[in-house]
């Protein structure tokens, strides 16, 4: 299947390779005071948040919770999306 061990909701290889990008709206400050579990993100803003870090950064933003954001036309060899395949049996 991966590369590595799953993490702990049984996905593999979710992190490195590019920055994910992710519906919510960058806010620098937003997750500061933001709920503890899954944060929305605020209701609008200028950039969309990407996470999980990418193949040429450091291992300190190479996690789920490594958040970064940026314009939706942004592009860069660093930044992608991710297809994810749900098991037959589920």
């Amino acid at each position: 299947m991966g590369s590595f061990q799953p993490n702990a909701f049984g996905l593999y290889d979710m992190h490195g390779s590019a920055w994910q990008w992710c519906a919510d709206w960058y806010g620098e400050k937003y997750y500061a005071a933001s709920p503890a579990d899954d944060p929305t993100g605020p209701d609008s803003g200028n950039g969309r948040v990407h996470r999980g870090g990418s193949w040429f950064t450091g291992p300190g933003d190479a996690r789920s919770a490594g958040r970064s954001g940026a314009t939706p036309d942004h592009r860069g060899n660093g930044t992608g999306f991710r297809v994810l395949l749900a098991p037959a049996d589920k």
